[in-house]
């Protein structure tokens, strides 16, 4: 275990003084102005100072951050997000174009649901030319498109100030418009990757590979360290209908056949995860001299492929695009209550505080990397299936309000090797950013909240309403209208029983049973109805339908990872729909739908009384048969 209190590092280049306020942009959110204080001509205070008072701090704009605040938000919080660069998406954005990875891996049933699937099935339909800028587009309009959510890009923490248990403060500036930010919030999430808001707190962390007997772990060392799995840069290359030459600069290493023994260049396109480095060195900081180095990894590489003649088929492939943000793998793990361990990941137990999953392998990284290629650059040891992801993993023991998701959460370095990818580290963010909310409004914190087993059951049944990631959980919602319905349709599949709809289970869980509706499309469509014996108040319907979740379904520049894919609405999704309240015989309420790809949708609408709730599937995206999971009504 390490603790570390390191602050005002930016006070040394003239951060730390002025009064200069600004005026708020449109939108901006909830920020506490002053008097504006306008600099004479050589004012030493170029900085504008804001003061901004908000619900929920987010640190950091990966895939954990983003639907940590969205979640948040979503859930009535006021929300600010800061990214220190110009991106959202971390290691997914186009400024390192890595493709989010998850339980899918396990070739199963498992790819995650909830925000992150919202975002990969919005982004599949509008970017259909599989553009990394378009995915950047898709995160932007999801955060911005949310009146909750003050988004603060190019912005930098750079201190933070506590009370006791409680984080108060952060300081934030933005290089871009020279601005200073002081943000005080009731919860703070560090989504950083590096544990930075903890890490400038006090927090308690751990950082390196722990011993065999720390945690019980076979996969662990004879004697701890404090190695890291490496940094790695992608690149992109193109075809072209002539010859392309390259030239590498000076400073690229060289390579030989050898060096490629354990390290496959199978395809020119896109390459490749094994351009890793830093692992040796201090991940944080010595990143500028890691990225050069990588850099320069990058260059030896394509020189080798198209000068080697080794790979005759380069001769018309030029590079298009390359990193120069460094994808990180590891860095410091911040303690929670609870430390995930190797036997979490391989022999899982439904933990009762479960809030998420994961199923990447075990994938430890040589952390020599490209420094030595006379080894495997990694260890892979596949999972069976998924296991739990517990809440008390995804706070600090050492504070009551700082939460954390991402590759900093409370594991070993073991445990590290499967959580970190970004499908799980999405999943997580929408927990702890549900969590803030539902903590916020009971008036809890997150161990208090694991501690009240009916709090953290009606937690766990928001999120699952939510669509969220989760495993073995059923709904039991008492507010579901629906679960007290009787359910009848025009028609059904002998494994698509129209009861299943409220069976509690909203997507196939590899038990035998399908969980879903089945009905064999007509000309006139086909229907499902739910039944009441005495009218119901209505206001929102719920319904969940079938997106393929046995698919692969991200982008990327790698054409194998691609195959399969469906880029655009996913075939098995209810595209038409026709919702009708009846009162007895009359109908009260109707709304149609049209062209829907999202596998989770809310409809919220003026109140109405029915006994009667009939959707009639219309169309879908190509399957011949009608399909939906779940169907929930609320008041």
């Amino acid at each position: 275990m390490m603790k570390n209190n390191r602050r005002n590092f930016l006070k040394t280049i003239g951060l730390g003084s002025g009064t200069l306020l600004m005026n708020p942009l449109d939108g901006f959110g909830a920020i506490d102005l002053q008097n504006e204080i306008k600099p004479g001509k050589n004012d030493e205070n170029v900085y504008a100072h804001r003061n901004i008072t908000t619900d929920f701090l987010v640190a950091g704009g990966g895939m954990a951050g983003l639907c940590a605040a969205l979640a948040a938000a979503r859930n009535g919080s006021k929300v600010v997000l800061i990214q220190n660069r110009s991106r959202l998406g971390g290691n997914a954005s186009s400024e390192i174009r890595m493709h989010i990875s998850g339980a899918s891996q396990l070739k199963q049933v498992w790819r995650e649901t909830g925000i992150l699937e919202e975002l990969m099935l919005t982004e599949a339909v509008i970017n259909q030319q599989k553009s990394y800028e378009m995915l950047d587009y898709v995160f932007y309009d999801k955060v911005v498109s949310n009146p909750n959510i003050t988004l603060l890009f190019d912005t930098m923490l750079y201190e933070v100030h506590t009370n006791g248990r409680q984080v108060t403060t952060i300081k934030a500036y933005c290089s871009q418009t020279e601005e200073i930010y002081d943000i005080s919030a009731k919860y703070f999430a560090d989504c950083t990757g590096d544990g930075t808001l903890a890490a400038l707190a006090g927090a308690e962390f751990m950082r390196g590979r722990e011993s065999k007997k720390a945690f019980g772990e076979t996969l662990g060392l004879d004697k701890p360290d404090d190695i890291t799995m490496g940094n790695s840069l992608l690149f992109m290359a193109e075809e072209h209908d002539k010859p392309m030459p390259f030239e590498a600069p000076s400073w690229a290493r060289k390579y030989t056949f050898k060096d490629f023994q354990y390290r496959k260049i199978h395809s020119f396109e896109y390459g490749y995860w094994w351009i890793e480095l830093g692992g040796l060195e201090d991940i944080v900081h010595d990143g500028q001299k890691i990225r050069h180095d990588l850099m320069a990894v990058i260059f030896g590489i394509w020189d080798y492929i198209k000068n080697s003649g080794n790979h005759p088929k380069s001769a018309n492939w030029a590079l298009s695009w390359f990193g120069a943000i460094p994808g990180k793998r590891e860095s410091r793990r911040l303690t929670g209550d609870y430390i995930m361990t190797q036997r979490d990941i391989q022999a899982p137990k439904m933990l009762e505080d479960r809030v998420a999953y994961g199923g990447w392998p075990l994938d430890d990284h040589l952390p020599a990397g490209m420094d030595d290629t006379s080894l495997d650059p990694f260890r892979s040891i596949p999972l069976k299936g998924p296991y739990s992801i517990p809440l008390r993993s995804l706070y600090s023991k050492s504070f009551d309000n700082l939460v954390m998701a991402g590759r900093n959460i409370s594991t070993t370095h073991v445990a590290l090797s499967s959580t970190r990818v970004m499908a799980t580290c999405a999943t997580m963010g929408q927990a702890i950013g549900t969590a803030v909310a539902f903590c916020l409004q009971h008036a809890l914190h997150p161990a208090a909240l694991v501690k009240d087993k009916a709090k953290l059951q009606a937690y766990q049944q928001l999120l699952l309403r939510q669509d969220q990631a989760m495993l073995g959980m059923k709904n039991t919602d008492p507010l579901d209208l629906a679960l007290k319905a009787a359910v009848k349709a025009s028609s059904e599949t002998v494994d698509g029983k129209a009861a299943q709809v409220i069976d509690g289970i909203n997507r196939d869980i590899q038990d035998g049973s399908t969980h879903q509706w089945r009905a064999e499309m007509g000309a006139d469509g086909v229907w499902i109805e739910l039944n009441w014996k005495a009218p119901q108040s209505i206001s929102t319907i719920e319904l969940t339908f079938d997106t393929g979740l046995h698919r692969f379904l991200r982008i990327s520049g790698q054409k194998s990872v691609l195959k399969n894919q469906i880029r655009g609405p996913q075939t098995e999704t209810v595209s038409d729909y026709l919702l009708e309240g009846f009162a007895g015989n009359n109908q009260v309420f109707e709304q149609k739908t049209e062209n829907n790809y999202q596998r989770k949708v809310v409809h919220t609408v003026d109140p109405f009384k029915a006994d009667r709730l009939r959707i009639t599937v219309l169309k879908t995206h190509g399957d011949p048969l009608a399909k939906i999971f779940e169907i929930r009504c609320y008041q």
